[in-house]
């Protein structure tokens, strides 16, 4: 598990390797990641976009963006949080992502980036 705070923001992630989806043997790893977002901040926040890097030992990075999270763009009050699960497919075993998510408070619409934590994607074939 791991966590960033950016002005009050608190993201941390934590990752599983979902080796029943995955198929070593055609290069296909499979990750999910539960992502907590917690508003320690004095302000309404919304989470309007998302950004993220994604290494993979065997392929290229990749930068994925777009609207929200699985769909939603959340709104978090002072001391609110936001949970969600989502998920990558690896070449490798190996990898990892980081990434931020532009927010808005709204009180007088200041957008910042708020850091989401550099996280590592390792299969548990290489764990042992």
């Amino acid at each position: 598990m791991v966590t960033a705070i950016t002005e009050g923001i608190k993201v941390t992630v934590e990752t599983t390797y979902q080796a029943e989806f995955s198929s070593p043997h055609q290069h296909h790893y499979v990750f999910t990641y539960k992502v907590k977002i917690e508003n320690n901040g004095p302000h309404t926040i919304q989470l309007l976009r998302r950004k993220w890097e994604i290494h993979d030992a065997g392929d290229a990075t990749k930068v994925v963006e777009g609207d929200g999270v699985v769909g939603q763009q959340p709104i978090l009050e002072p001391g609110g949080q936001h949970e969600y699960v989502s998920g990558c497919n690896l070449k490798s075993g190996l990898g990892k992502m980081k990434g931020c998510y532009r927010m808005e408070k709204l009180f007088d619409g200041k957008i910042i980036d708020v850091q989401i934590p550099e996280f590592q994607l390792i299969a548990d074939i290489f764990d042992n």
